[in-house]
């Protein structure tokens, strides 16, 4: 069978301006049998800028909000799409939701559409910072970034409510990739082993995310050593996924 786990449409800010029937078009072309749609969801910018009492962020191309808008095009679309191509595509309505540990309300509304087929929990940023595609690592304290960052993860496995962890390191595609520079993961690798058993537990799984092999980093998120250390810490379920921003 062969199926991809995470991809984006234009119901997501930063993909290409491509519907969910596009890109189920493009999949059946390239003989997959299920395609997951998993379209951006900022569980802290779910509501509007002033709910949150935010500034906007110059130097953050993608600085939105408002995304129960996207939520709700996406849920419309993806719904669509499985009975389009019915027989032909197993279409999965998915979403890729990103920090709900930040804001619980939102998460708790996002959870509640019963369109929902499968979700990814994933950490596109931390507190009091731009996400992290915008940052600027050379003026960060990298260790300390990857503190934060390794803790908010655990915090969003403490609460689990998804069904795989998305794009764990993600960060090093910046850090390693785009900047260079070579960080320590052993400082980490206790709280990463914590995350797993958290997330083993509660039955829930892992991403592998390819979209590492086809940029800068040219590995994996994560690498397959966080794969195999998952697996010998009682995780059951793998899910891969291109995280595909154009079809």
């Amino acid at each position: 069978m062969l199926l991809d786990c995470h991809t984006h449409t234009h119901n997501s800010p930063d993909a290409d301006n491509k519907s969910v029937a596009d890109l189920c078009r493009r999949a059946v072309e390239m003989g997959l049998d299920t395609l997951a749609v998993t379209d951006h969801c900022e569980a802290n910018r779910f509501y509007s800028m002033e709910y949150y009492n935010a500034v906007p962020q110059p130097d953050n191309e993608y600085d939105t909000y408002d995304f129960r808008d996207y939520f709700l095009k996406s849920m419309a679309e993806n719904t669509e799409a499985k009975e389009l191509f019915k027989g032909k595509l197993n279409v999965v309505c998915g979403i890729e939701l990103g920090q709900a540990n930040r804001d619980l309300k939102a998460a708790d509304e996002i959870l509640a559409d019963k369109s929902l087929d499968f979700i990814i929990g994933s950490m596109h940023e931390i507190p009091n910072h731009l996400d992290f595609a915008f940052l600027d690592y050379s003026k960060e304290n990298i260790p300390l970034l990857l503190d934060e960052y390794f803790n908010e993860i655990y915090k969003l496995c403490q609460w689990g409510k998804f069904d795989v962890l998305g794009h764990l390191t993600y960060t090093f595609r910046y850090i390693e990739g785009e900047y260079g520079f070579k960080a320590d993961m052993s400082p980490y690798n206790e709280i990463i082993a914590e995350s797993f058993r958290l997330i083993a537990q509660k039955g829930k799984g892992i991403e592998i995310n390819t979209s590492g092999l086809r940029q800068k980093y040219k590995k994996t998120f994560p690498t397959l050593e966080y794969v195999k250390l998952f697996r010998d810490l009682g995780g059951e379920i793998i899910s891969v996924g291109s995280d595909s921003h154009t079809p």
